[in-house]
């Protein structure tokens, strides 16, 4: 019977789960997996060899929720870390990885919030998603030169954490990888890096400023949301294009500098930045996004470019410290409640390649006096104008058929109205409170 169980028991070690001690583990091509760990110790050595066969890899949730560990020390014979092999062991706050190591699986330590530090040997290629996620004690970390990316999550509301190191090697900095990190208070991005993953840094509140590479063409969606110290950032001449909410809610950005290679600001890019007080859009912006500058309240200039076709809803609206805006001849679209809320503006120019006045596009900008509605318009949307209250006077042009409800509604200083022979409709409430 001896001479049967040494033969197959090894070939039999690899179907079926095997017990050892405080370990369940099955055998594979290099060695043995640990599969689960159901013992209680607080330190935790794993073994090197089980039936004298190196321990080679760490299973998938092996040692999950194990709450009572608070130190483990791994032999030099693991060369791979399985998914969520850790996650949850709350209690826990060191652990070696040792030199042997290559990879280190999705959410391996996720919600491990008692580790303070860690060391990353430079034998890991790869670091999975949410590896790191919720290490909400983990307070530095350096990424050895053998990582290429750095994944999806995988440091998320670390939120203890001051430092990072990025090394040369990295090439990507995935969606969300360092989002809700609160205490991180400077990074450096290598020009290695080409990507940076949507909500990368978002929510980064103690992050003061940040130097993009020219290796970077875009910057994605929420990348920068919410990093609300953040005071300055350089923006290279390689981007192209600003994403949705990229920097919205950065509340102490106090200027920014939009290169010429820029052709696209997102949907609520700089919604929020309340601290910025000027902004010039270059040449090649062809399309201001939806509420781009909207809660911009410290925007006293903005320089709009021939090359932009639309400006988008709710672009810059309550923008209550802009004084004076010129809409280049290239625009044929003021988006709804583009300028709305605008409080300061004395005085707007529309040119006359514009069609309609949509609605609320400068509704609440109590302090114009003056408009001049170009040939060109033929319909004003509901409420345009609508608690303009320092308007004094309006000329209503020949190609006008239609006046929108509410359109010059709560114009309390309006003494004066012309209205040409060509509009058919003046809807409810046009004039009301003038």
């Amino acid at each position: 019977m001896s001479a049967w169980t040494d033969i197959f028991r090894p070939i039999v070690g690899k179907f079926i789960t095997l017990t050892y001690k405080d370990f369940k583990y099955k055998r594979n091509d290099s060695g043995v997996t640990i599969k689960k760990y159901f013992g209680s110790a607080q330190v935790m050595e794993i073994p090197k060899q089980i039936e004298n066969e190196a321990v080679t890899m760490i299973d998938k949730g092996a040692f999950r929720d194990c709450s009572s560990l608070t130190s483990i020390v791994m032999p030099e014979t693991v060369t791979s870390i399985g998914e969520e092999a850790f996650r949850d062991c709350n209690s826990l706050t060191s652990i070696n990885i040792p030199e042997t190591v290559t990879s280190i699986g999705d959410g391996a330590f996720g919600d491990c919030s008692s580790l303070t530090n860690i060391v990353i040997p430079d034998s890991v290629t790869t670091i999975g998603k949410e590896t790191f996620r919720d290490c909400s004690s983990l307070t530095n970390i350096v990424i050895p030169d053998s990582v290429t990316s750095i994944e999806e999550s995988v440091f998320k509301n670390c939120s203890s954490l001051t430092s990072v190191v990025i090394p040369d090697s990295v090439t990507s900095i995935d969606g969300g990888a360092f989002s809700g990190c609160k205490s991180l208070t400077n990074v450096v991005i290598p020009e290695t890096v080409t990507l940076i993953g949507g909500g990368a840094f978002n929510g980064c509140n103690a992050l003061t400023r940040v130097v993009l590479p020219d290796s970077v063409t875009k910057i994605d969606d929420y990348t920068f949301r919410d990093c609300s110290s953040l005071t300055s950032i350089v923006i290279p001449d390689s981007v192209t294009s600003i994403g949705e909410w990229a920097f919205g809610d950065c509340i102490e950005l106090t200027s920014i500098v939009i290169p010429d290679s820029v052709t696209t600001i997102g949907e609520w890019a700089f919604k929020n930045c309340s601290s910025l007080t000027n902004i010039v859009i270059p040449d090649s912006v062809g399309t201001i996004g939806k509420s781009a500058f909207s809660g911009c309240s410290s925007l006293a200039r903005v320089v709009i470019p021939d090359s932009v076709g639309t400006i988008g809803k709710s672009a810059f609206s309550g923008c209550s410290s802009l004084a004076r805006v010129v809409i280049p001849d290239s625009v044929g679209t003021i988006g709804k409640s583009a300028f709305s809320g605008c409080s300061s503006l004395a005085r707007v120019v529309i040119p006359e390649t514009v069609d309609t006045i949509n609605e609320s596009a400068f509704s609440g900008c109590s302090s114009l006096t003056r408009i001049v509605i170009p040939d060109s318009v033929t319909s004003i949307g509901e409420s345009a104008f609508s608690g303009c209250s320092s308007l004094t006077n309006i000329v209503i042009p020949d190609s006008v058929g239609t006046i929108g409800k509410s359109a010059f509604s709560g114009c309390s200083s309006l003494a004066r109205v012309v209205i040409p022979e060509t509009v058919d409709t003046i809807n409810e409430s046009a004039f009301s409170g003038c």
